[in-house]
């Protein structure tokens, strides 16, 4: 045995997500190469699954997608949303407090795990002796309860998060968290959550958009971004020096049509803005100054939905160059041309889920109504860096984008998301993973 193989398994682990939208699935993407062939596990829809747990999982998943839908239904829609998600609700921060007395939600989950739920799952993966990478709480109570032997991680995918991510028991339990971000550190020690059990790593952001160690691809591309973003230099002028400091010199110009990716969340909603956008900005996409890239992901119906408006708004010869749809059939193919497409997208347009932390890449965004508590949060936390702004009318955005564009806030907005988000999660993950780093940070 040579002296590279000891390291190369003890980077090994299960990587598990679960298939409810794509933000856990997303979260697990850049870290398959850890996994066994690096095949990623869907802890709701592996193969061989029982029959008793797939219809629990498959009951969350549909009840989820129907309610993200439903919000939108007049009147009643934005009534039954809102009891739903106060059983997913993340309470005020201040005052500090102890939050460590369970919720409902978490009381009834562990009482499904006791009677069984995911003990199939569990006793699979405890035929090889792996530590455990979940991007979902739930696959991390399953581990513990049914006694997995080996390490248990949970990756963090929302700035900021509910009680029902933390243990019934957190002081005794041994479930560490790779959080994404400080707030996260702070909300799961309110929760009761031991120190020793927190890693501060930073969101996994893809390799293929980061580069090595010193995101080397993430800085050429923003370096490319700027000049679309800049439109009178004012940025550029500003702050030289930050710009050579990070990124070296730019080039005079970009080698793209100012792109703008708008990206449909898992459960289909909000479709109806990508149209509007490309009906506001249709004159400039024509002439080819702008190029609108249109996120359908695997849902064919958003794909046809996106067709069938483009088609009547006269844009069936400019879909290969003037505006993209990105719709794969499977999860794999999509994330891997979506991150493929973020390497010439310049502003990307999305409800603030898990591809908030998507900023850390050097990308602003344009933030459109957030669905659920979680949400909230990630809006607050991307304000907050100063890496993004809310949607205002997607009707008039022919108007207000490009006075944004004028005054730089577009750049200024990408290189705050560079700078002051932590994007070297992966990395950090790898890290804790193969024991290169033993104490939380």
């Amino acid at each position: 045995m040579t002296k590279k193989t000891p390291k190369i398994l003890n980077r090994r682990a299960w990587v598990v997500d679960v298939n409810m939208g794509y933000g856990h699935q997303r979260t697990a993407f850049p870290l398959k190469h850890l996994a066994p062939k690096g095949k990623v596990i869907n802890a709701n829809s592996y193969q061989g699954i029982s029959e008793k747990d797939r219809k629990i999982w498959e009951g969350s998943r549909r009840f989820y997608e129907f309610i993200s839908r439903f919000k939108r239904a007049p009147f009643i829609g934005g009534l039954v949303f809102s009891v739903y998600d106060k059983f997913q609700k993340i309470h005020p921060f201040y005052p500090q407090r102890d939050l460590s007395e369970p919720n409902f939600s978490l009381k009834r989950i562990c009482s499904l795990i006791k009677k069984g739920w995911g003990k199939d799952l569990i006793e699979k993966l405890k035929k090889k002796n792996l530590p455990l990478i979940t991007t979902f709480f739930i696959p991390a109570f399953m581990a513990e309860i049914h006694g997995y032997p080996r390490e248990i991680y949970c990756v963090v995918c929302d700035a900021d998060i509910s009680r029902s991510w933390a243990p019934l028991n957190p002081r005794k339990s041994k479930i560490k968290y790779f959080a994404p971000n400080q707030r996260v550190v702070k909300r799961l020690k309110l929760y009761g959550v031991k120190r020793g059990n927190i890693f501060l790593t930073g969101y996994p952001l893809p390799k293929e958009n980061l580069g090595s160690k010193n995101t080397g691809i993430a800085k050429k591309d923003l370096a490319r971004r700027i000049p679309n973003l800049d439109l009178r230099s004012q940025y550029r002028y500003r702050y030289r020096s930050l710009i050579k400091k990070y990124l070296g010199f730019l080039p005079r110009e970009s080698d793209h049509a100012l792109t703008i990716m708008f990206a449909v969340g898992g459960a289909g909603a909000q479709k109806e803005i990508g149209i509007k956008i490309v009906e506001s900005l249709a004159e400039k996409i024509k002439a080819g100054e702008i190029k609108i890239i249109l996120v359908a992901g695997i849902k064919e119906k958003v794909r046809d939905y996106f067709l069938q408006h483009l088609n009547h708004l006269g844009f069936k010869k400019n879909l290969k160059k003037n505006i993209e749809i990105i719709f794969e059939k499977d999860i794999k193919s999509y994330f891997k041309k979506f991150n493929q497409t973020l390497r010439k997208t310049d502003i990307l347009w999305t409800k603030p889920s898990e591809l908030s932390f998507y900023t850390g890449l050097g990308l602003p965004m344009i933030i459109a109504p957030p669905i659920g508590s979680q949400e909230d949060f990630n809006k607050e936390w991307l304000l907050q860096l100063g890496s993004a702004i809310p949607q205002k009318n997607p009707k008039y955005t022919n108007e207000w984008l490009f006075d944004l564009l004028e005054t730089g806030w577009f750049a200024e907005g990408a290189m705050q998301g560079f700078v002051e988000s932590p994007n070297l999660g992966t990395f950090n993950i790898e890290k804790v993973v193969a024991g290169k780093i033993r104490l939380p940070f």
